[in-house]
């Protein structure tokens, strides 16, 4: 079945979609990031490249100046003489002169770009094949139908590590069943870290009768089950990794594998995160995944395993104390209860296995819910059905744009605004960590979540600062130089929440808008600005911290994320934007 379906997928009309999809994402990020040099007149660009021949070629393209962030968009394809340009890899290896990058990450960029062509060429054909209404199916069938992605980033399905079975087998999109595969580990290798909500029954209690017989088999095996503990690895992740990697534990019983789940788990749109579909009030599974996606190893680093619980305690403390927040706009936080991190022995390849078995348990969002409630991804508000209307236009038509928009903001943006501002806060609240509660399209509340590495803070300028908790840092042979959550530099936090809500989340949406529903950006942001202006107002008492944590500066850093791909990661690679608040406030 797999040949059949790529042969499909590779020669149907959607192929053409999804490469010039790629191919848009990649230039419009190179153009903006300034890492692809380009001649310009007006708004047509040419770049200069050499073919294999040694003979010069030409590739063009025309560009806009969006309003929000002075963002870069693609009018038309991207051509190659006078063709279009149907090579991502020829186009990269032509004009790589041209191109701020080192040579030998560039080739790993191709790669990561053709890989994210081919999967979601997948994606893209299952979709048009099934046709999924998305008017009306729930929550956890939209976390598969919607298969978008990240609409900035160029590799934004690259999964490197999956071939084409293992993709279809385990991308949310072509929703298959997913069963984990249950390890005992011994707690001597093992760290495990609870939320105070959590009891010793916490693990059995959601795998029912399984627990027992899990318990049977490690006594089957010459040990005490109180002895160990029970953690959940990735199908994939125990075929590639673990039982390679953790090969002497296993051996020596210090992990046991157990069996596979009763359950049936879909995995959402992180791919690494499964939800049980037999008993959705089960917690979801965070599971370390060694693959690479959209740029990022998707393992489960044990300091922000360790972490999750502390985080989450002390977010639901801060939650409930605050009546603006516990009883007006009422924020789902979608709890990180419990972490295990099997942790590697020292030395040469600590690094590799660093974070390769772990589990975050995570609270569901169905146990939150009230009657009449529904909820969608918040990558759903610019997802379209197969037919090209968008899912929220029935909602838009309905309430009018401009007030759906308003109450979006109110229910959205002015949570995370005040966690910042009153509290000190910034969560990393891209599309992915974030859930739109309706009532028939009516935003009413949203649900926030993945607190393990996406919070910020400065300890100095938290308004209760003994609330926080004493957190694990990052240990020095940890690779990735943006898992951190405290920092000195107050900039860097309120910057977090101005480059992943703002830059990607709400900006991704503006863009929508405008060209789907007829609502200007320039109009967005100022409903935007009005809401927040309208809060501060309303809080005026906090006239000093808004001053701290100020959201309407000029000019904001966000993260080069093309950019980080194509020169070696020795430091944050940051840009100086225009921010569209600061524009729309002086109007």
């Amino acid at each position: 079945m797999t040949a059949e379906l790529v042969q499909a997928a590779l020669t149907a009309p959607s192929f053409r979609t999804v490469r010039r999809r790629v191919f848009r994402q990649l230039v419009e990020s190179l153009v903006y990031e300034g890492a692809l040099k380009t001649r310009q007149d007006g708004d047509d660009h040419f770049v200069d490249g050499v073919d294999a021949t040694g003979a010069e070629v030409r590739y063009s393209f025309r560009t806009v100046r969006r309003f929000g962030f002075g963002r870069v968009g693609l009018v038309a394809p991207v051509r190659r003489g006078d063709c279009e340009a149907e090579s991502i890899t020829l186009f990269l290896t032509e004009v790589r002169d041209s191109l701020d990058a080192d040579a030998e990450y560039l080739t790993g960029f191709a790669r990561e770009l053709e890989e994210t062509l081919f999967k979601d060429a997948l994606s893209e054909y299952v979709r048009t094949e099934r046709r999924t209404d998305l008017s009306t199916a729930d929550y956890d069938t939209l976390e598969s139908a919607i298969t978008d992605g990240h609409r900035y980033h160029p590799t934004y399905k690259s999964r490197l590590g999956f071939d084409a079975a293992d993709n279809i087998a385990f991308g949310p999109e072509f929703a298959n069943p997913v069963r984990p595969l249950w390890l005992a580990a011994h707690r001597s290798i093992t760290e495990v870290s609870a939320s105070a909500s959590v009891d010793d029954q916490y693990v059995p209690r959601h795998l029912g009768s399984a627990a027992a017989e899990f318990h049977h088999r490690i006594e089957e095996t010459g040990h005490d089950p109180g002895d160990y503990v029970l953690v959940p690895v990735h199908p994939w992740q125990w075929r590639e990794r673990i039982a390679r990697a953790f090969a002497e534990q296993l051996s020596r019983g210090d992990l046991i594998p157990l069996g596979t789940d009763p359950h049936d788990f879909g995995a959402q749109q992180s791919i690494r995160t499964l939800a049980c579909w037999d008993d959705p009030q089960r917690p979801y599974l965070k599971l370390s995944m060694s693959i690479v996606n959209t740029s990022t190893s998707r393992g489960l680093a044990a300091h922000t395993v360790r972490n999750a619980p502390r985080i989450t305690d002390w977010l639901r403390e801060v939650v409930a104390d605050d009546d603006f927040l516990r009883e007006e706009l009422r924020p789902i936080l979608l709890g990180e209860e419990l972490g295990v991190a099997v942790i590697p022995e020292s030395g040469l390849l600590q690094a590799d296995t660093y974070g390769a078995l772990a589990c975050i348990w995570r609270e569901s969002l169905h146990s939150h819910l009230e009657p009449g409630e529904r909820a969608v991804p918040f990558t759903g508000l610019t997802a379209c059905q197969v037919d090209g209307t968008p899912l929220i236009d029935p909602w838009v038509r309905a309430l009018g744009v401009e007030e759906w928009v308003r109450r979006m903001v109110k229910v959205s943006v002015l949570p995370l605004v005040h966690l910042l501002c009153r509290h000190g806060i910034a969560l990393e609240s891209h599309a992915q960590n974030m859930v739109l509660v309706h009532d028939n399209g009516v935003p009413t509340r949203v649900a926030l979540k993945d607190f393990h590495d996406g919070v910020r803070f400065s300890r100095a300028h938290l308004a209760e600062p003994q609330r926080c908790p004493e957190l694990a840092g990052t240990p020095a042979h940890h690779q990735n130089r943006n898992s951190f959550v405290e920092t000195d530099e107050l900039g860097l936090v309120t910057d977090f929440l101005l480059d992943a809500f703002f830059f990607i989340n709400l900006g991704e949406l503006a863009i929508f808008l405008a060209d789907r529903c007829e609502l200007p950006e320039r109009r967005f942001w100022q409903l935007v600005c009005d809401e927040i202006r309208a809060y501060q107002q309303r809080f005026a008492e906090l006239a000093d911290r808004f001053a701290l944590f100020d959201v309407f500066t000029p000019t904001i850093e966000v993260e080069k994320l093309t950019t980080r791909r194509l020169l070696p990661d020795t430091e944050l690679r940051l840009h100086t934007v225009p921010n569209p608040l600061a524009e729309v406030d002086r109007c």
